[in-house]
C-alpha cells in the first residue's frame, strides 16, 4: 500500500467516571514528529504514546490531543466505600459498650462520614490502561485515512506516468525527420553556394548535426525512470524519499531534451514532461 502523510482520526472511549477523547491530525513532514496536546494528568504517559506511534508511523508530522471530561456530581456513580464503613461501624458498637447511654451511630451518621461514600476516580494507572487502547484505535483509524489518500495520490501518480511515457514514445519519430530534413536543406544550400552537392561535406555536416540533437540517451533514461516509478509505486510502503529522487532525475532528463531540441516539436514535449514531473513532484511530497 502507498500511505500519504495526511490524514485526521477522532476516538473517544466512555469511562464511569468521564469520557476520555483522542484526535489524531497528520501532515508531510520529511521525518517522524509527534506533537502532543495533553491536560496536565497524561503527562507521564508522553513516553508511552510517542513509542506507540512511533511503532505505527515512519514519517509525518502528528500532532496527538488527549482530553478527559469527567462527569458532573449529579451523573457520576457513587460507590460505598465498605471497608471503612465496616470500621466505623464496629468502632460504633465498641463506643456503644464503653458509653451504654449514648446515641448508637445511625446509618445517616455513617453515609454522612468524610470518604464512605465515594466516586469514581480514575488515577494514572487506570488512565494509562484506558488511554493507551484508544490510542491503538486512533492510529488504526488515521492509518486508514492515510491509506485512502495514499491510494488516490498512486492512482494520480500513474497516470501521469502513462502520460510522459506516452509523450517520450513521440518524440522518437521527430530525431530521423530532422535528420532528413536538414540533409535535404544543407544539400540544397551547398549547392547553391558551390554548384554541387559534396557528398563527404554533408555526411560529415549530417553527423555532426546528428550528434548535437541525439537524445536517444535521454529519452532511454526517461523510459527506465518511469518504469522504475511503476515499480515502487506497485510495490508500495514508505516510498516518498525514492520517488522525491525519481522527480529529479526525470526533471534533468526533460531539461536536457529540451536543450538539444532543434525543433518546436521536441521543444514543447519537453514543457510538457516538465509540467507533469512538477505535478507529481507536489504530490509526492505527501507520501510517506
Amino acid at each position: 500500500m502507498i500511505y500519504s502523510m495526511t490524514g485526521f482520526a477522532a476516538v473517544t472511549q466512555e469511562l464511569e467516571s468521564g469520557s476520555l477523547s483522542l484526535e489524531l491530525r497528520s501532515v508531510n513532514s520529511r521525518y517522524l514528529e509527534p506533537h502532543f496536546r495533553l491536560d496536565e494528568s497524561f503527562r507521564a504517559l508522553e513516553p508511552a504514546l510517542r513509542e506507540m506511534i512511533g511503532g505505527a508511523l515512519s514519517r509525518g508530522k502528528v500532532e496527538c490531543r488527549l482530553n478527559f471530561t469527567a462527569r458532573s456530581a449529579s451523573q457520576a456513580p457513587l460507590r460505598l466505600n465498605t471497608a471503612l464503613a465496616e470500621q466505623l461501624a464496629q468502632l460504633g458498637h465498641s463506643a456503644k459498650a464503653l458509653l451504654p447511654d449514648g446515641q448508637p451511630l445511625s446509618v445517616a451518621d455513617l453515609l454522612r462520614w468524610p470518604g464512605v461514600i465515594e466516586g469514581e476516580c480514575v488515577g494514572t494507572e487506570g488512565l494509562q490502561e484506558a488511554c493507551l487502547p484508544l490510542l491503538r484505535r486512533g492510529l488504526d483509524e488515521l492509518s486508514a485515512t492515510r491509506q485512502r489518500e495514499g491510494e488516490k495520490l498512486k492512482t494520480f501518480l500513474l497516470q501521469r506516468v502513462e502520460q510522459m511515457d506516452a509523450l517520450v514514445v513521440s518524440v522518437l519519430p521527430y530525431i530521423p525527420r530532422l535528420i532528413a530534413a536538414y540533409q535535404e536543406k544543407l544539400a540544397t544550400r551547398l549547392k547553391e553556394v558551390m554548384g554541387n552537392g559534396d557528398d563527404d561535406r554533408i555526411r560529415q555536416e549530417i553527423a555532426l548535426f546528428a550528434q548535437k540533437i541525439d537524445v536517444d540517451e535521454e529519452l532511454s533514461r526517461l523510459q527506465t525512470h518511469l518504469t522504475e516509478m511503476r515499480r515502487i509505486l506497485e510495490k508500495g510502503g514508505a516510498v516518498g524519499k525514492r520517488l522525491d529522487f525519481l522527480m529529479q532525475e526525470l526533471n534533468r532528463e526533460a531539461n536536457t531534451l529540451g536543450s538539444k531540441s532543434a525543433a518546436s516539436e521536441t521543444t514543447q514535449t519537453a514543457m510538457e514532461l516538465k509540467v507533469l514531473i512538477e505535478q507529481m513532484r507536489e504530490q509526492i511530497q505527501n507520501i510517506e
